[in-house]
């Protein structure tokens, strides 16, 4: 690679994707081949295509994405020009641009993954086991370490949860495919003769969200690619680039043209184009309900599959006889993570009031200890929210919480002293809550906690199912007393006194938390579909 004039201080940072420049009015770097545009200078590496434009007034430039990935190559939008600003959630600032595709994009992927289905479904599972693998190899060696840094950017993550929680749901997601695909059964013969066999449902639309961006692209593409399924996967635009990287790995990794495509784009042109598209078979969704609700009526135009993970208001009901010191500290945790934008996040907090200041005091003690800060921050528990529309969704709630008349025990609107810059929030614990506030039932995303006292152990359950979600909430107590009480929770999950969920297990919910099962098993049968066979056919090869 050399620079030509004006000698001007470029750094290769990462030599698949994107370079830095100080200043760069005219800069050409030797890749091959070279294209140009009248807006930018692009190069166009082995792997995609990325560039730099203006990020704003100043001559200032950002690295910007400029193709989606359909039928095995690194392809420019059918109408390109139009890109959409990513940003740095620490300091407000356009950190990248990627491409904002449209329908015309969705139908060429969506027709390179009709054209390879047949020929990936008949794969045997041992090759597709194989590429799995390949994949995972190559994320790890060559693509993690990178994600990790840009997750601290686009998402505003800490350095640790980054690199320890984030970037290792790739591993979890495809290293348990891998393990959990010999538990699935292809085929049984039924005690009177029938033959019933699983085979994959076809070409599966997946649309994740920014919150845990390679953790739901992972536990969608993986599975569904494993039992023979074709993918055309729209990640969020708000935390686009470590799906990029993800998409690297995944063309190194040589699988046939079509299996896996990625376009690049916003819900309302690429996500719906995808919902309603008569040649996407089933339709795999995390995101909020509303927009949830919306890729269902889509998808219900020509009878599709649609599978929804959505949003959540869990709640963490302390019995009499739980045990506060431990189990408090360990649920306001898993709240705190992610600075709340998790969508099993225990937002709720029901406590007996003979145990409520107590309760109430120890939360208190957990969230004034919760750092928050930069990247750089060796000692910050949590970072920013993503972005500025996220942040003032929060701040709108705090309002909302105080005049209705909730009492902030610590936090409150506005932001940490120090950090007045990019998009932080102060943790907020807000007490004398009732189930009716708004607070306490609308999902807030944020690091958020109501804390509610109840008079008896039905009315704690009561005001637990008292919400449209059921996703996910959790019990403390001794473990007869948990489980009984667990048991008349209506969510698709149920933390015991503070025991984490397995990856072996289903993860999902009820109600208007959606419909969907990923995770273990269930995650990989939800892309099979079943077909009965009668009159004794030969045993197939699946």
């Amino acid at each position: 690679m050399r620079a030509l004039a004006p000698a001007k201080s470029v750094r290769v940072v990462y030599s698949s994707l994107f370079f830095t420049s100080s200043a760069l009015p005219r800069v050409t770097c030797h890749f091959t081949p070279l294209h140009r545009t009248s807006s930018f200078l692009a190069i166009r590496s082995r792997s995609c295509t990325f560039s730099t434009s203006a990020a704003s007034p100043g001559n200032m430039s950002v690295p910007t994405w400029d193709n989606h990935y359909i039928n095995g190559q690194w392809v420019p939008s059918v109408s390109p020009g139009r890109y959409i600003d990513v940003t740095d959630s620490n300091t407000g600032k356009v950190c990248a641009r990627v491409p904002d595709g449209g329908a015309e994009d969705v139908q060429r992927a969506v027709e390179a993954a009709r054209a390879a289905i047949e020929g990936w479904a008949n794969r045997p599972m041992a090759e597709r086991k194989a590429a799995m693998q390949r994949i995972l190899e190559i994320w790890k060696a060559k693509k993690k370490a990178k994600a990790a840094e840009w997750l601290q950017k686009e998402l505003g993550c800490t350095a640790q949860f980054a690199k320890h929680v984030q970037t290792n749901m790739v591993d979890l997601h495809f290293g348990g495919c891998l393990k959990f695909i010999d538990g699935v059964s292809m085929e049984e013969r039924m005690p009177m003769g029938t033959l019933v066999v699983k085979e994959p449902i076809g070409v599966v639309g997946c649309i994740t969200p920014w919150n845990y961006p390679l953790n739901q692209i992972a536990a969608k593409i993986c599975p569904a690619m494993l039992v023979g399924c074709t993918v055309v996967l729209k990640p969020s635009e708000v935390t686009p680039i470590c799906a990029y990287l993800l998409a690297e790995a995944v063309d190194e990794a040589g699988l046939p043209p079509g299996v896996f495509n990625m376009v690049m784009g916003v819900g309302p042109t690429c996500g719906e184009a995808i919902a309603e598209h008569p040649d996407v078979d089933l339709v795999s969704f995390t995101g909020s309900t509303r927009a949830g609700r919306r890729i269902t009526e889509l998808g219900a135009k020509n009878l599709k599959v649609v599978r929804t993970e959505l949003g959540g208001k869990s709640a963490a009901l302390m019995l009499e006889d739980a045990n506060l010191e431990e189990l408090v500290p360990k649920f306001v945790g898993q709240l705190m993570g992610n600075s709340g934008q998790s969508c099993n996040a225990l937002s709720r907090m029901l406590v007996p009031a003979s145990r409520y200041n107590e309760a109430v005091q120890i939360a208190r003690k957990v969230v004034e200890g919760t750092r928050v800060g930069r990247p750089g921050d060796s000692k910050a528990s949590i970072g920013p929210l993503v972005s500025q529309a996220q942040w003032d969704r929060v701040q709108d709630y705090l309002h909302t919480g105080i005049r209705e008349g909730a009492r902030v025990v610590t936090g409150g609107p506005g932001k940490p002293e120090g950090l007045e810059d990019g998009f932080f929030v102060k943790p907020t614990i807000f007490a004398d809550v009732h189930n009716k506030m708004t607070v306490a039932q609308e999902e807030i995303f944020g690091p958020v906690l109501v804390m509610i006292p109840y008079s008896s152990e039905q009315e704690g359950i009561d005001i637990a199912n008292d919400t449209v979600y059921g996703l996910n909430n959790a019990v403390g107590g001794s473990p007869e007393r948990a489980m009984a009480v667990a048991r008349k929770l209506r969510s698709g999950m149920v933390m015991i006194n503070g025991v984490e969920f397995s990856p072996d297990a289903p993860f999902g919910g009820y109600k208007q938390s959606g419909n969907a099962r990923e995770w273990g098993t269930a995650g990989i049968e939800e892309f099979l579909v079943t077909k009965t066979f009668a009159g004794r056919p030969p045993k197939s090869n699946l």
